[in-house]
């Protein structure tokens, strides 16, 4: 199994940027995927997830409004989409893939296989 991230980058607050993980190894269409993010110094994060079809999605307080998660279960990618980005967003950010299912997975221990992070540095 391989999660590859990418889309990550150096940006001045306020801009955009998406975010693509791609899945191998696994029926991504069958898995619950989300995002992650560790901040230096603080704990990892969930702060966006979303359900094998697309259905269902969840936000942290801190991104909400912000943030769009996405899934093309053709392409075996999950996305976040991110928008006004700012100095606080900067962190290490995690696609994972949870235990298979139909709902949403909200607790860490819920997700199996883990992207290797992408950088996300916002200037303010």
């Amino acid at each position: 199994v391989q999660l590859q991230a990418s889309g990550g980058g150096l940006v001045q607050a306020g801009v955009s940027l998406r975010l693509s993980c791609t899945a191998s190894g696994l029926t991504f269409s069958s898995r619950p995927m989300g995002w992650f993010r560790q901040a230096p110094g603080k704990e990892r994060e969930l702060i966006a997830a979303i359900n094998w079809n697309g259905a269902m999605t969840y936000y942290a307080d801190s991104v909400k409004g912000r943030f769009t998660i996405s899934r093309d279960n053709a392409k075996n990618t999950v996305y976040l989409q991110m928008n006004s980005l700012k100095a606080e967003d900067t962190a290490v950010y995690y696609c994972a893939a949870a235990n298979r299912g139909f709902g949403l997975r909200t607790s860490e221990p819920a997700y199996e296989y883990w992207g290797q992070g992408t950088q996300v540095t916002v200037s303010s």
